[in-house]
């Protein structure tokens, strides 16, 4: 799993089957101090999450395979699970709102 920060929707007029439906969100993790880190990626939304909000991405396939109970032909691999509503990381906490 990665804390990650929501960077906004994306949207797709042509898409996997298994798409259809869920809402598509590109998310950019980030390091202790809630800082960019490493390249943003897209994850399936199943949290409601919006832009700017700090969440906890599964970015394992067979974790996203039993989400949505679809067994193992799930072209998905990141799923938004839930927000993070704190963390901390060596006593210091990371940002929980967009800077």
């Amino acid at each position: 799993m990665k804390i990650c920060r929501v960077l906004g929707p994306v949207v797709t007029t042509i898409k996997h089957p298994t798409y259809e439906g869920e809402k598509l969100l590109s998310v950019q993790p980030v390091d202790g101090i809630g800082a960019p880190q490493g390249s943003s990626f897209l994850a399936v939304d199943r949290a409601q999450a919006g832009q700017g909000d700090l969440v906890l991405v599964l970015t394992e396939g067979t974790g996203a395979r039993q989400i949505f109970a679809v067994g193992d032909l799930l072209p998905i691999r990141s799923v938004i699970v839930g927000f993070v509503d704190q963390a901390v990381v060596d006593g210091v906490s990371i940002p929980i709102e967009a800077s």
